[in-house]
């Protein structure tokens, strides 16, 4: 018997609203992009037998349709507002305090949820489906962008997506925010370079344009995200409180914010700001403050308005991590792979905390990319403790006297010409002993083998009389002639030649680190160690012996081979050798069993240990310490200030601990 095509349609647009939801909101796909697209296509070829089966909740519609008259206009149920702002934890207290006087003897509790840095977006739906969508525009009436807002995938055009969940009410407004996740925005920005198109110097920006298209073809192929965060209106519910307001909405299929969190007193609220400032550049979106809600919907209704703005919620606006300022001129440097570095000198300017004279521009083809000139009004950023860096040109503020940037054709510090490799985004000095490759490659070992009391200036000195031309040299300095240079007094050089004795009997794993092989961190130099025991069997060990180390591919293991062949490198680990440098792995005593067959991978700052001793101390009890986050880590070891490695743990469901966590597993 056939099938009826309508039930079959009807059965498709279920299925594949359910996959959208669970790929796009819950992160959980069950089946194959190769599964969806036969069910899409199935779908599409079914209403373009039978057009009347097509409804405004059927995926198809997401590819969007040509507009070309100016946007409708479209009054909001109800006002659309504007937050006011707090700057610091003064601000917050003076907020409830004014509010306790309003409604005095009210017990308060809060929701805490990011301040996305997006475009407010107003979502209306009839009987569960979506028919109506407007920008925010004047908080009374915004501009109509429906069409475009069914292309975005993390948008339901049907509600409840999950069969299970709550029946959607008669009529729902609801309120959210569109904006590019950081990689997303990455992504587009590589597209229109790769294009030769102009790249967007700001996500909330671009993620504007691309909700305004007239086109909403052209919306359909920018990966937006929307985050729903609140009911503007609604017929037949009535939640009083904003947390179930919140996880109401994640039933019907909205994304919401993951990060939301519900607090007893303000107290706990402004007890968390410092973590979330702190952590706001590991987020997968952009913030710029968190904002803080009363939970009791009926008691911020009562505070009523002061102005335009509702009393019962408040903006807490973190340190701007932009500024704008004038670009005199760039300064090349050249690191120690040779690699060749623009940086911007500015007019000074505040930002994040600091007064920034000095910027990365990071490659020449980014300056080219950007369009970057000398006299331009630009964008700097600083996320951070992140090296400042040049954002992009203000484009309205040129006046036609800007200059465009070249790459050199001499390296500055040694005259030799610049090359360029083929297939690489970066210009290099290809001479070795350029003497800016040399100083940097030495200040990197000192670093790395925490040698006390020579900086980079000591190294400038030694380099300049000669007493030093690599890394070598370092252990086989003498008291006298460092006693002639200004500022060197006995204690001065006794301390420093201490601490080179010291740096002679370091781990292996960190002169493996110190010798700077492209790739090579601390994480891959702890995994050579452990595999071939001694600098003189990894020298000689093969790519395909190195590509068998867990976490190393086939590109780093001949990057790694074609370092010891290097006559150079071989010279210099024959001079470590000859001045007694460890070149041998420690034999490792197990203190136990406790960590048999269980991964960590380590991200931020520990408390009392470094990451060595962190290392050390799981491998002692029979751990293995890995350099990336995978469905197969047992533990993420996290301290303050982790980076994305904690963010992918969340992703994948790998269980997070501390330091106290550790110990506990072990004792």
């Amino acid at each position: 018997m056939a099938t009826d095509p309508a039930k079959r349609a009807a059965q498709l647009r279920e299925e594949l609203n359910y996959h959208i939801y669970r790929y796009n909101i819950l992160g959980d796909p069950v089946i194959t992009d190769a599964e969806y697209d036969m069910l899409y296509q199935e779908l599409r070829q079914l209403e373009e037998a039978y057009p009347e089966l097509i409804t405004p909740d059927s995926p198809t519609r997401r590819v969007g349709s040509d507009l070309s008259t100016e946007f409708a206009k479209v009054r909001h149920p109800a006002p659309i507002l504007s937050l006011s702002n707090a700057f610091t934890m003064d601000d917050l207290n003076a907020w409830e305090q004014r509010n306790l006087k309003l409604l005095p003897g009210t017990e308060l509790n809060y929701v805490l949820e990011p301040k996305l840095d997006g475009l407010t977006i107003v979502i209306t739906y009839e009987n569960g489906i979506l028919t109506q969508a407007a920008t925010r525009g004047n908080g009374e009436v915004g501009d109509e962008v429906t069409a475009n807002v069914r292309t975005i995938r993390s948008i339901p055009l049907r509600i409840p997506i999950d069969p299970n969940g709550p029946p959607a009410p008669p009529r729902m407004t609801v309120r959210g925010e569109v904006l590019y996740l950081k990689k997303d925005f990455d992504s587009v920005n590589q597209k229109q370079a790769q294009a030769g198109l102009p790249v967007f110097i700001n996500a909330r920006n671009a993620a504007s344009g691309a909700l305004k298209q007239k086109d909403s073809r052209i919306t359909a192929t920018r990966p937006l995200t929307a985050f729903i965060y609140s009911i503007v209106d609604a017929v037949g519910i009535n939640w009083d409180k904003q947390w179930d307001i919140l996880n109401y909405l994640r039933d019907l299929g909205f994304k919401i914010s993951p990060d939301a969190q519900l607090y007893p007193t303000l107290s706990d609220v402004i007890q968390q700001i410092p973590t979330w400032e702190s952590h706001r550049n590991q987020l997968d979106f952009e913030i710029d403050g968190v904002v803080i809600k009363i939970n009791d919907l009926r008691i911020a209704a009562e505070l009523g308005f002061v102005g335009k703005d509702p009393r019962g919620a408040i903006a807490y606006k973190f340190a701007a991590q932009e500024g704008t300022t004038k670009l005199n001129g760039v300064l090349v440097n050249v690191g120690r792979t040779g690699k060749v570095i623009p940086n911007a000198q500015l007019e000074p300017v505040f930002v994040g905390g600091i007064t920034i004279s000095n910027a990365t521009l990071h490659n020449f083809d980014y300056v080219e990319n950007l369009d970057i000139r000398i006299g331009d009004t630009v964008i700097v950023k600083r996320s951070g403790d992140v090296i400042p860096y040049v954002v992009g040109p203000v484009l309205g503020m040129r006046d036609g006297d800007e200059t465009p940037i070249h790459p050199p054709e001499r390296c500055p510090f040694c005259d030799t010409p610049i090359v360029r490799p083929d297939g690489m985004v970066d210009y290099f000095c290809p001479n070795p002993d350029c003497p800016e490759r040399v100083y940097r490659q030495i200040d990197y070992f000192v670093a790395a083998m925490d040698i006390e009391g020579m900086g980079g200036q000591t190294v400038k000195t030694l380099i300049a009389k000669g007493l030093i031309h690599d890394e070598g040299d370092l252990f086989y300095l003498k008291p006298e002639p460092l006693l002639e240079l200004e500022g060197f007094a006995e204690k001065k050089v006794g301390n420093l030649l201490n601490s080179i004795e010291a740096a002679k009997h370091r781990p292996l794993p960190q002169l493996i680190s110190a010798l700077g092989i492209d790739g090579v961190g601390w994480v891959v130099a702890n995994s050579l160690a452990n595999r071939f025991g001694s600098i003189d069997a990894l020298a000689n060990a093969s790519a395909e012996a190195i590509d068998d180390v867990e976490g190393i591919g086939a590109v780093l293991a001949q990057s790694i081979v074609d370092w010891f062949k290097d006559p150079r490198h071989r010279l210099l680990l024959d001079k470590l050798r000859r001045a007694g440098v460890n070149m041998q792995a420690q034999e490792k005593t197990k203190a136990s069993n406790a960590l048999d067959g269980l991964t960590f991978v380590l991200t931020g700052t520990l408390p009392t240990l470094s990451r060595d001793e962190a290392t050390a101390l799981i491998e002692s009890h029979g751990g293995k310490v890995v350099g990336s986050v995978s469905k197969k880590t047992s533990y993420v070891l996290m301290g303050e200030a982790p980076g994305s490695k904690a963010d992918k743990a969340r992703q994948l469901g790998v269980p997070i601990i501390g330091e106290d966590d550790l110990k506990r597993m072990i004792h």
